[in-house]
């Protein structure tokens, strides 16, 4: 990396209720004057793909801000009319019901009524919070990528939807989790959640060739990456299975960058390819199952976002120590 300003990819790993961490995160590091970064892309999956989305349209667009949509969009998501909470109740004690080894009926999505709510709902929160008619009005060519990810249920195939091409359905398509939604038809295909493809997309910043390639990208984690001991009970054990799904893909991304890294320092690589440092700021609240991340409910999501804020302040403050050494 040179001594000018970096260029930064913000990416965003998936979690559900968890990625409310996430968006304070990311209003936390865009609300104070510029950090010393080049922002030169987006992307996220899932709930991170909602919050990378409202970043990057708050960035783009003249009259909003990051934070303002981020924490206007999850005070609309959370559990708070009186419907909503006991939605919200009845999926946490179903769900606390199965961990605890209960048989509990598993319907498909497409004979449930409430998965197609939870989708129209969706569907009303990001039209109301993203204006997604006016974005080709505002992309100039200057503004940063958006990645969005999905996998096509019947190809298999990783897609990754771009800013030129964002809509609802694409962000609906990354947050499709096969047990609570239905497969989200767009533009010929069918999909489902991205954590099946890239949790979050890293690589593709750097084999694009409209992409800056990044010196640094700063990878929002939802999923811890190891545990103290291993689990033993039921609920341990789906709490870990989750969680090693969703560091899957995420740790594949990983390695390709590192990957290329080496090859750099080799000399193997023209000189237009660049080496990338991943910086982490990690989810570390303890003691959260596989099932908090359907909890909405308000003071469990405002709790999460406040988590974000003081991680994002401590890891612009780390960094800029770093500046101030070198």
């Amino acid at each position: 990396m040179s001594d000018e300003t970096p260029n930064v990819a913000v990416v965003c790993q998936g979690g559900g209720s968890h990625t409310a961490f996430t968006a304070g995160v990311l209003g936390e590091l865009f609300d104070h004057p510029e950090p010393d970064a080049n922002v030169v892309g987006f992307s996220g999956t899932s709930g991170g793909a909602i919050c990378a989305l409202l970043a990057w349209y708050g960035r783009v667009h003249p009259d909003r801000s990051p934070r303002d949509l981020l924490v206007e969009f999850w005070a609309d998501l959370a559990a708070r009319r009186p419907a909503h909470r006991f939605a919200n109740a009845a999926v946490q004690w179903g769900s606390g019901l199965e961990q605890m080894g209960f048989a509990v009926p598993e319907v498909s999505p497409y004979h449930s009524a409430g998965a197609r709510w939870g989708q129209t709902e969706m569907r009303r929160l990001l039209d109301r919070h993203v204006d997604f008619a006016a974005i080709p009005d505002l992309l100039d060519g200057s503004e940063p990528a958006l990645l969005v990810s999905a996998i096509d249920v019947l190809s298999g195939e990783f897609e990754i939807f771009r800013e030129d091409e964002i809509c609802p359905e694409a962000i609906l398509a990354s947050a499709a989790e096969p047990h609570l939604f239905e497969a989200v038809e767009y533009d010929g295909g069918l999909y489902w959640d991205g954590l099946f493809s890239k949790n979050p997309p890293i690589q593709d910043f750097m084999t694009m060739d409209d992409v800056t390639d990044p010196d640094e990208v700063w990878l929002v984690k939802i999923n811890p990456q190891e545990r103290a001991r291993v689990p033993k009970t039921m609920a341990e054990i789906n709490d870990r299975r989750n969680e090693l799904a969703g560091n899957l893909s995420m740790n594949g991304e990983i390695r390709f960058v590192k990957q290329v890294n080496e090859w750099i320092e080799k000399g193997y690589l023209p000189d237009r390819y660049t080496h990338t440092e991943i910086k982490r700021i990690r989810f570390r609240r303890q003691g959260l199952d596989w099932r908090t991340k359907l909890d909405r409910s308000p003071e469990f999501i405002d709790r999460l976002i406040r988590d974000g804020e003081q991680a994002a302040a401590s890891f612009l403050d780390e960094r800029a120590g770093e500046s101030a050494a070198q």
